[in-house]
């Protein structure tokens, strides 16, 4: 049977006119016919195209007119049941579309009428659908055919059946429908299976998780340009809940916002949450409220509830009075928001990750979501990579480790390859300008740092080298190497270093120098067998922004042990700007403390948007092979620190007053609260 086509002749009426061309039945002296057209005819009013200002047409409410085809044979005619009216019939640019039928991958069974995919039906011929259609077929028995047709519907064939009757059309159309519909759901199946089975929606959904907005990431797309999207925004969105072949689309509003990702419920399931879908707002089928006008796109209300109004266009009017949408620029802001200015073939200076106290350059190979593959400029291979973001502080211009005095390898490449240019020096991020003439960091000096070899701890550490611009060389201490190649460079007003007994007013476990023995550590102590001096309070960063993450907050982060990794994690502490980032299903040893504007934390759904690569939760096996070396580490370091008895503030105040001029701020730990406070040691004169 051949597709049904599409008539037009003239304006829209209000109706279009039906073709149908009769099926070949496979009997030898039956002959093709075509089917009768009808046609009505409406007023002069109705002869105009007609819209309103939801995409819905005016003539949608009518939508179920009678349109029947009827076809016939020298032996029989059968009778055939108008459309029902709830079948939509999508109306757009004066004309009427229906389903393909016949030979689009269904076949209809010749012995008892049903319709079904072809490939699923018996004999090499596909021309029934079930061994017994095929053996009472053979026999060409009246009796069988009833009781077939009666195994099949349930009902009884009319009076004029035969036993090669033809099926009525909207059997067929229901189901054409239903077979479009399975070959989307195993789309959806098989693309899920491709993240691990991994979905941030089923994953928010069943643990009752809060994810980070996307706000709190001024680097992410649409970080700065967010604006009020929340609850109850209402877009135009597919409706995947339709028996049409043709691509239409409904309102929704959203439910519950998780990163980029919302959770939509079509306008009129009202509490019914059976059809509530995850999808991300950023997403190029996610539209404004009046795009499908504007473009010439049909709305069309789910299957499920097109009973509960005979009036939808006035159902929207009155739901959409007053609602929010999102910006009638809002996928323009997407794609700007998604432009990076780092291109592959530049060149740049980046920290050695075999020796971290220097620099190498580097090509740029590739840009995802605005972070970079950077490959060592004497890679042959090109297998010896490096992944930052575009914003992070591993990352230069050519030429400015010589204009700090930073140690860097020269490369055995005596000139540029072909292709390869520069970056120029003003796509890296900026930092804050520093006034060195007064007073200022010097050489010895002790610091608490993140340790940038176990990001999981805070360090005693000392300054071993003063650079231009701010720059200083911090080494670990007692893990040092004798040739200084663990030293690594951070910036005077970086948030990863902190000044003395930061840790301990904070209530954060401090990590002591390696085979001290005076435990536990006390910083006075320490200060005074060493002959050092604390670094000055004042000369740290304190500014605290209000970044809005709160603990128990989901968002997908970077391993920074492992950085082309981007995982599933967690937000676990909070102390003002710092934040203690837990990778979900793995031990805490593996935690990493990370800063709240740290280019590499992205909101839920960053993955999905720029097409990177999501590392979903460790599953059991994973988690279990690695409890043994974790449990190790662990017993290790509580041996170490048995014993150590934390103490107050105000303890830790009186005791070091009782030594020399130090005095304690009292601050808080696990802050929620943004804004500056008052949390370091400060040093009097």
């Amino acid at each position: 049977m051949k597709r049904l086509k599409k008539t037009s002749r003239g304006p829209w009426t209000g109706k279009e006119k039906w073709g149908c061309q009769g099926e070949k039945v496979r009997k030898q002296n039956e002959k093709d016919h075509t089917g009768e057209q009808q046609k009505t005819e409406h007023s002069t009013h109705s002869e105009r195209k007609r819209r309103d200002s939801f995409g819905m047409f005016d003539g949608y409410d009518s939508c179920s007119e009678d349109t029947s085809s009827s076809s016939s044979s020298d032996e029989s005619e059968e009778e055939v049941a108008p459309l029902p009216s709830s079948l939509p019939i999508i109306k757009n640019n004066g004309q009427v579309y229906t389903y393909p039928d016949g030979k689009s991958g269904m076949a209809t069974c010749e012995m008892c009428g049903m319709v079904g995919v072809r490939d699923a039906f018996y004999s090499k011929t596909k021309r029934f659908c079930s061994v017994s259609c095929s053996r009472s077929y053979s026999s060409n028995s009246k009796k069988a055919s009833i009781l077939a047709r009666l195994q099949v519907t349930g009902k009884p064939p009319t009076k004029k059946a035969k036993v090669l009757q033809k099926q009525p059309l909207v059997a067929k159309l229901a189901a054409y429908a239903q077979y479009q519909a399975t070959l989307q759901s195993q789309a959806k199946t098989k693309s899920a299976v491709s993240l691990e089975g991994f979905s941030w929606g089923n994953y928010i959904n069943s643990n009752s998780f809060i994810a980070a907005p996307v706000t709190c990431f001024k680097h992410a797309p649409m970080g700065t340009c967010w604006g009020d999207i929340s609850e109850n925004v209402r877009v135009e969105v597919p409706n995947t809940d339709c028996s049409l072949p043709t691509k239409v689309f409904w309102i929704a509003g959203i439910v519950k916002l998780a990163g980029y990702n919302a959770l939509l419920r079509y306008e009129g399931f009202e509490s019914d949450s059976s059809l509530d879908f995850w999808c991300n707002i950023c997403g190029s089928d996610i539209h404004p409220v009046g795009w499908c006008a504007a473009s010439g796109k049909p709305l069309v209300p789910p299957r499920t509830i097109q009973h509960k109004y005979t009036n939808w266009k006035a159902f929207l009017v009155k739901r959409l009075t007053g609602a929010k949408t999102l910006p009638p620029d809002f996928s323009q802001k997407v794609s700007e928001s998604m432009q990076y200015p780092f291109k592959p073939s530049m060149r740049v200076e980046v920290v050695d990750k075999t020796h971290l106290c220097r620099t190498r350059v580097a090509i740029v190979e590739s840009v995802i979501g605005g972070r970079l593959r950077l490959v060592y400029e004497e890679s042959e291979d090109k297998t010896d990579d490096f992944w930052c973001h575009m914003y992070s502080p591993l990352i230069h211009h050519i030429g400015w480790s010589r204009s700090i005095g930073h140690r860097f390898k020269r490369s055995d490449i005596t000139k540029k390859q072909d292709g390869h240019f520069d970056t120029p020096p003003h796509l890296f991020a900026k930092v804050k300008e520093v006034d060195q003439s007064g007073e200022w960091y010097k050489e010895g000096m002790k610091l608490e740092a993140i340790d940038p070899l176990n990001l999981s701890a805070i360090c005693v550490a000392t300054i071993r080298k003063v650079l231009a611009d701010g720059f200083l060389m911090i080494g670990i201490d007692g893990s040092e190497a004798a040739d200084g190649s663990d030293w690594f460079c951070y910036h005077a007003t970086s948030p990863s270093i902190f000044p003395v007994g930061f840790c301990e007013i904070n209530m954060i476990e401090l990590t002591p120098p390696r085979g001290y023995t005076k435990l536990p550590f006390k910083w006075f102590d320490y200060l005074r067998e060493t002959g050092s001096i604390a670094a000055p309070v004042k000369l740290f960063n304190k500014d605290v922004p209000n970044h809005g993450f709160r603990v128990g907050m989901k968002l997908e982060a970077v391993d920074l042990m492992e950085p082309r990794l981007v995982c599933v994690a967690t937000v676990t502490r909070i102390i003002h700007r710092l934040l203690r980032i837990h990778f979900d299903g793995w031990e805490e040893e593996y935690d990493q403390w990370v800063d709240c504007e740290s280019p590499d934390l992205y909101p839920v759904g960053w993955c999905q948007l720029t097409g990177y690569q999501l590392q979903p939760p460790a599953p059991q096996t994973s988690r279990e092979s690695q409890s043994g070396s974790s449990k190790q580490k662990k017993k290790a370091k509580s041996q170490q620190y048995k014993g150590h008895k934390k103490m107050t503030p105000l303890q830790l105040k009186e005791e070091l007053l009782d030594g020399e001029e130090y005095s304690f701020l009292q601050g808080a730990s696990d802050q929620e609260s943004n804004g500056s406070a008052s949390y370091y040691i400060k040093q009097e004169p």
